[in-house]
Parts: C-alpha cells; structure tokens; sequence
C-alpha cells in the first residue's frame, strides 16, 4: 500500500484536493445562489436540486474549460515554439529525446506503437487529442449551463428567454470565458519567464539550482 500510495501521490493528492474545492465550491455556491432566491422572494434549494441547476454547471465547467485550453495549447506550442533559457521548453540548439522516432524494440513499448500505422499516428497526438476533446466537452456544458442561468434570471424579470444557438452570440458567454483564459495564459507565462531565472529544489518543473539562467529544460 505504501508504495502504491509513493508511486502515484502526485495524482491522488491532487484528486483528493479536486475532490476537496469541488465540495467546498458546491457548498458556498449554494449559499450565495439561496441568497439571490431570498432577494427574489423565492424558498431555498436543497444541496442536490442545486447541482444541476445552470449556477452550479457554468460556474464549474467555464473553469475547467480554460484549464484544458490551456494545457492542450501548450503541449501543442511547445512542440515547435521556444523560450531559450526556461525549464518549460525545449532546447532550440539540440534534438531533444521526445523528438526522436518511436522505436518497437524498446522494452515495455505501448502497443501502439508496435502496431504502428494509422494506430501509431493518432497515439503519437493523444495527449493534445484528449485535452482538447475535453476542452470541447467543458465548453458546452459551460455552455449549457450559462444558458440555463441565464434564462432563469430572464424568466424571472418577465423578459425574453435564448435559444442555445443564438445564446452563442450573448456577450455573458464569451466574458465568462474570456475572463478565465486569460488568467491561464498569464500562468502559463509566468512559470515559463519565471523558471529561467527561478529555482525550486527537487521540483521536477525548475532546472537545478546551479544550473546557469542560460540553460534550456529540465
């Protein structure tokens, strides 16, 4: 167990601490959205009726929709895109190992790439594949649920409800996403700018401490 526990700690913690936000949100999201019931002269919802109204659904999946733009646009920028002297990049002066060609004689070589072809050609992307699928499933429940508050809060001034096509061109969409990738782009600008001059100890995403501010990679 321990060693299950210290070979994938990176991965559980983070869930546990996921887990952890997702119950806190949906907690004080509950409360604010009771409050604006309260103003609105209407009765407070339950925990579970909360979850799936429109509220609960765009505040969750406009950030997770941001957070796999993100990482997809930046395995895709780093394959061919550079910051000489950053530990986020690759070296602009060398080949570096993950550009090398898959080999099948390699010991413990994924399938796909003893299968090779077409199977071969769509592992070789699957990451940037995956993220952006999920980037594209987290946009439109975003959305979905966008459009669902949205048309509450209509519905309850008397004014006109949208239709999810034309809800694509309110303004209220676009600002929620605008608004979160943004503020992933500058992270991502950040830790690349910062980890050429920057150094933490043992910390797979610096360069070693003594490394020169010059050096490229890990």
């Amino acid at each position: 167990m321990k060693k299950i526990f210290r070979n994938n700690s990176l991965s559980i913690v983070f869930f546990l601490l996921f887990l952890i936000t997702l119950g806190a949100q949906a907690i004080t999201g509950l409360k604010e959205y009771n409050e604006e019931r309260k103003d609105e002269g209407r009765g407070p919802a339950s925990l579970s009726a909360y979850l799936s109204t429109g509220h609960f659904v765009e505040a969750t999946f406009e950030n997770w929709e941001s957070e796999f733009l993100q990482m997809g646009l930046f395995v895709i920028l780093t394959t061919f895109l550079f910051q000489k002297g950053s530990s986020e990049s690759k070296d602009p002066d060398k080949t570096e190992e993950v550009d090398r060609k898959p080999s099948k004689n390699k010991k413990n070589t994924p399938w796909p790439v003893k299968k090779g072809g077409w199977v071969l050609s769509l592992y070789q992307h699957s990451l940037s594949i995956s993220l952006f699928l999920l980037f594209f499933l987290s946009f439109a429940m975003h959305w979905y649920g966008s459009l669902r508050d949205y048309n509450e809060k209509q519905e309850l001034k008397g004014l006109p409800t949208e239709h999810a096509l034309s809800y694509l061109g309110n303004s209220k969409l676009w600002f929620e996403s605008f608004e979160n990738w943004q503020s992933e782009f500058l992270s991502v600008f950040a830790i690349v700018i910062l980890s050429i001059y920057l150094r933490e100890k043992n910390s797979p995403q610096s360069k070693p401490v003594d490394a020169p501010h010059k050096e490229t990679g890990e």
